[in-house]
């Protein structure tokens, strides 16, 4: 009998055309892909890939296998869910989700307390992932539901076996210490901050990225990131007690960001100032991601977290 789990393994080296590429986005060594395909071979009888310079192709028998490789697996998640369903007499099963941190704060843990009272029967698993390592796993079926997030300038991979759909598009604002001269103005120059100490998340990031380009672009000058985090409290603490400065998203500082509402509110935290860019306005997009097909629980969960994305942060703490 053919392996699922091998199935896909096959249906992603297709798609990146190597092993190496396949093992990249995978998380997997190339070895283990390479013999997780070969009793894959072994269990059709026949070879399904053959290299093609640096590159592998599938043979007649690999492409008989991707073909069908998409609707069987959604043919099995999909039963499933409706066995699911059944033996709860209403919407059930579990929905795995990955999401960046910010936004499992304000977006993600607000949709799993919505859906204790709204789908009880829907076991929701969540966990801290960003999008580089979540996607993969989402088109492998080992995640179920990403909120992913993309900044101006930086687009995101388009996967069109996936399903995408925008939460909310949120501002990107300087936070610099209270006692700055320049946090006195409403809109201040990045180039006034220049000679500044700057926090941002570990290089190879999108933030990083980001706080390096709009530096450059705007500001007209490369940053000099003395602190690196990947948690963006750290940040935050980090201007608040070393003087820093950073650009930090709405979701983080607390503010509402571009909702249907409208409105916008902006957490006054001790020691520290929340201005925007003279240069231009920065922002980024929170986004929704799925496979194509959904099951009844997982449209369940991406209707909790589009409506948690619409309503107000809740109020600071004193």
């Amino acid at each position: 009998m053919i392996d699922l789990h091998r199935l896909r393994l096959l249906r992603e080296v297709h798609g990146r055309g190597t092993v190496h590429g396949a093992a990249r986005a995978l998380g997997y060594s190339p070895s283990a892909i390479s013999q997780q395909l070969a009793v894959l071979e072994r269990e059709a009888g026949t070879r399904l890939l053959e290299r093609v310079g640096r590159n592998v192709r599938l043979t007649a028998a690999g492409e008989v296998l991707v073909r069908h490789a998409s609707v069987l697996l959604e043919g099995v998640e999909a039963a499933e869910a409706e066995l699911a369903a059944v033996a709860a007499g209403r919407v059930a099963g579990v929905v795995r989700i990955a999401s960046f941190q910010s936004a499992f704060i304000r977006v993600v843990a607000p949709a799993i307390r919505r859906l204790a009272g709204t789908h009880p029967e829907i076991r929701v698993e969540a966990s801290e992932l960003e999008v580089e390592q979540a996607a993969p796993a989402l088109r492998l079926q080992q995640l179920d539901v990403l909120v992913g997030d993309e900044y101006d300038g930086q687009p995101r991979a388009v996967h069109a076996d996936l399903r995408r759909e925008q939460l909310l598009r949120e501002q990107i604002r300087i936070v610099l210490p209270a006692d700055h001269p320049e946090a006195t103005a409403e809109r201040v120059p990045l180039v006034n901050l220049r000679e500044l100490a700057w926090a941002a998340c570990q290089p190879g990031t999108g933030h990083r990225e980001m706080t390096v380009r709009v530096c450059r672009e705007l500001g007209g000058f490369e940053p000099d990131v003395r602190y690196s985090s990947d948690d963006f409290l750290i940040l935050l603490e980090l201007v608040r007690t070393t003087g820093a400065v950073a650009l930090l998203p709405d979701l983080v500082i607390g503010a509402g960001g571009e909702r249907a509402s409208g409105a916008k509110q902006v957490r006054h935290e001790p020691g520290i100032a929340v201005r925007r860019p003279a240069e231009g306005e920065v922002a980024r997009g929170v986004f929704l991601l799925t496979r194509r097909t959904r099951t009844p629980a997982v449209a369940a969960v991406a209707d909790a977290l589009t409506a948690a994305a619409l309503l107000e942060p809740p109020e600071p703490t004193p």
